[in-house]
């Protein structure tokens, strides 16, 4: 944490905030620090850069509100952008107003930006088909650059670990951050289900169809031999390793999707998020309801979920325009 956003912290109300978002409601550190860069921006253009806490909350009014938001607009954020501001500075506000730190709230009743019709990208079934046989194809066309034992051990469990990466974004649409935290204590082979920890430390339980299954359970076969290869004799926590024989993160997951993506021709856009979008929006374009792909998602509001369904009405409207003499 930057300086700015630790001197920000001596302010009495805005301290009160943090302990309440970290005691009370169980915030990530990610999620704190989001709250104290809106908090500290929304000081800086108010009060200026050299003002001391603690901070005159109780004298500002609707107008100071409206001039935080219109700063975002004439930067050229997103609507999205602005309206993410806009709730963490009215949920910070509301805290000060119970806590008596501000009689009012100036952020309350304030019009938020539309944030648009935005559409996730999604993959069609034959594109997604295409990424996942992608690291077998591979793996027979390209020989290890390095012939030693680990080289090699490596080599022949990257493949498997990819695939079984790919398949299991797609077969169970969970975001790439919960892949890399998910243990093997989680995967329950005898029932098909993996136990994946989302956002606000929530639990989930997701079905893995037949390939993903397969693909881990090849996965971990190859990870024990490679580990061995390297001489390693504890298992590390995580299922999914890299060349060092440690827990992969979610950019090297990137970077690996994006080399598969060249090799196929597909769009280099594409992201580890697009396998959950497309999950989706193949289960909704096969009949499954709204309800069960918010389960499954982990989305804590349908209304959220709702996306999907507009992205499969924008490619019923396309087939529609294609394939109909009169479209």
């Amino acid at each position: 944490m930057d300086d700015d956003l630790k001197f920000t912290r001596k302010d009495p109300g805005i301290a009160r905030f943090i302990s309440y978002l970290e005691a009370e409601r169980d915030a990530s550190p990610h999620t704190v620090s989001s709250y104290l860069i809106d908090i500290r921006q929304f000081i800086s253009l108010i009060w200026g850069n050299d003002v001391r806490p603690p901070f005159a909350w109780s004298e500002l009014d609707r107008f100071a509100a409206r001039k935080f938001l219109v700063s975002f607009q004439k930067m050229g954020c997103a609507p999205s952008t602005t309206a993410r501001k806009c709730s963490g500075m009215r949920s910070f506000y509301r805290f000060l107003v119970r806590e008596n730190y501000s009689k009012i709230n100036p952020f309350q009743g304030l019009p938020i930006p539309g944030k648009g019709h935005f559409l996730p990208g999604v993959m069609s079934v034959g594109e997604t088909t295409r990424l996942l046989e992608a690291p077998h194809k591979m793996h027979e066309e390209v020989e290890p650059v390095r012939k030693s034992l680990e080289g090699k051990a490596f080599h022949r469990y990257a493949h498997w670990r990819d695939t079984a990466i790919l398949e299991l974004l797609y077969s169970t649409g969970m975001r790439v951050n919960e892949l890399v935290t998910m243990r093997e204590k989680n995967v329950d082979m005898l029932s098909g289900f993996v136990k994946i920890l989302g956002k606000g430390n929530k639990e989930r339980l997701c079905p893995v169809g037949a390939p993903a299954a397969e693909a881990l359970l090849r996965n971990l076969e190859e990870r024990d031999s490679f580990l061995v290869a390297l001489g390693v004799r504890e298992r590390p926590s995580g299922i999914f390793l890299n060349q060092r024989g440690t827990p992969i993160s979610a950019r090297s997951i990137e970077r690996m999707m994006k080399k598969y993506l060249v090799f196929c021709g597909l769009d280099r856009t594409y992201t580890p998020h697009t396998l959950r979008h497309s999950f989706a929006t193949h289960l909704l374009d096969n009949g499954a309801d709204l309800r069960s792909v918010q389960e499954l998602l982990g989305h804590a509001s349908l209304s959220t979920t709702q996306i999907y369904t507009h992205v499969s009405i924008e490619r019923l409207k396309e087939v529609y325009e294609q394939t109909h003499p009169r479209g």
